[in-house]
């Protein structure tokens, strides 16, 4: 198959609209649904995302990808007891590595990845079918999938969830175009292998980067490559636990990364965990008086009137003293920047956020003040020399 007709671009009004190959076939099968426009884009960026990532770590990867940029990242490393609870698996049982990664790659910000498109780097198990059917979700690209599991993924969403199966072995040509107002773009693809070569120079006082950190700043960097820039990423135990993308301003990514961050380990805390919901409460309402409960607008789920639709009982206000006295204990946390950082600024918002090792271009000519508050507060940070721009 070299083409495939979509039913329109981005959006209605846009069409024709079909994916094509200039030279041989199409690298996928639509195993079933009718995957668009937003779909592809989804799939293909997720998809190198993954491959990559498997690549580099040996583990199963997962993405949760939103808009062409990633809404969580991961690899297949086992759940905690908290985790599988804040994630909502607790009940599935025995998880696979593959069920692992997406679980943490979906439920590290779950607001943003509500009707996602996934990607898989390994053939979808039962396991991870399983987890995908009971949530809001467009499709999944993975390169297989065991004959149960596709039994499970064309049951969802009434016979209409998009299933696609990607060749592993396609490469694509090293040069790619697209086209802007008529006018073709031309670059070499960005086939920078991302491994611990990059964490060779390290300037702050603090040159210690452990293997775990090193593993997590990968893992952030890959993300950051699919990511629409300018985006930052905050890693742990990894998964991507914040990511700020599409910013114009590299605080505003720091800080906009550093807040999901924030909430992934409110969610974490007593107060967030034994909140009394009310019996059959719908996941995504779920998510959504959590996210409120810990944010800024609290009194939107414990008005009167409003949090006996979603709580048993009226809950305590989550204090900022007391989320801070929490925040205060997350620590080990890794940071990855797709460009410099212009100002000590970003280190100062990072360190909110328990960030103690950080992996950017370097080059700024402010770095001398970059590395200094790193320096106060004992955060191992090493310079790159690359740039991971995607637009």
């Amino acid at each position: 198959m070299k083409e495939l007709e979509l039913k329109y671009g981005c959006n209605p009004n846009q069409k024709p609209s079909r994916i094509y190959m200039e030279k041989g076939e199409l690298p996928i099968q639509v195993l079933n649904g009718k995957p668009g426009y937003i779909n592809f884009l989804d799939a293909f960026n997720g998809w190198q995302l993954v491959r990559e990532l498997k690549a580099a770590t040996g583990l199963p990867a997962a993405t949760s990808f939103k808009h062409v940029s990633p809404a969580g990242a991961a690899v297949g490393l086992p759940l905690t007891d908290v985790l599988k609870k804040i994630y909502w698996v607790d009940d599935l049982g025995e998880l696979s590595p593959l069920a692992c990664a997406y679980a943490r790659a979906r439920g590290a910000d779950r607001m943003s990845s509500y009707g996602d498109f996934i990607s898989l780097s390994d053939v979808c198990d039962v396991s991870t079918a399983k987890m995908i059917s009971r949530e809001v979700s467009d499709g999944v690209i993975a390169p297989g999938y065991e004959p149960e599991a596709l039994s499970i993924l064309k049951s969802k969403r009434k016979g209409s969830y998009c299933v696609i199966q990607i060749d592993p072995s396609y490469v694509p040509e090293p040069i790619e175009r697209k086209q802007v107002f008529g006018i073709t773009f031309e670059q070499g693809r960005n086939e920078l292998k991302i491994n611990d070569d990059l964490f060779a120079s390290i300037p702050t006082k603090n040159t210690e980067i452990p293997d775990h950190a090193k593993r997590d700043l990968i893992l952030s960097l890959i993300t950051l490559k699919y990511t629409q820039s300018n985006s930052v990423c905050y890693a742990t135990d990894g998964q991507a636990i914040g990511i700020g993308a599409g910013q114009q301003s590299r605080i505003h990514c720091t800080r906009l990364a550093g807040t999901k961050a924030d909430n992934w380990w409110l969610r974490q805390s007593p107060q967030v965990m034994e909140l009394p919901f009310i019996d059959g409460i719908r996941r995504a309402d779920r998510d959504n008086a959590i996210d409120l409960y810990i944010g800024d607008d609290y009194m939107d789920v414990l008005a009167d009137g409003a949090w006996q639709n979603i709580f048993k009982e009226k809950p305590p206000v989550y204090t900022r003293e007391a989320k801070r006295q929490w925040l205060d204990k997350m620590q080990g946390i890794a940071l990855g920047s797709d460009a410099f950082f212009p100002f000590g600024d970003n280190i100062e918002r990072a360190h909110k956020s328990g960030v103690q090792y950080v992996a950017q271009p370097g080059g700024s000519i402010r770095d001398d003040h970059v590395i200094e508050t790193c320096d106060k507060y004992g955060i191992a940070m090493a310079f790159t020399g690359i740039r991971l721009f995607h637009h």
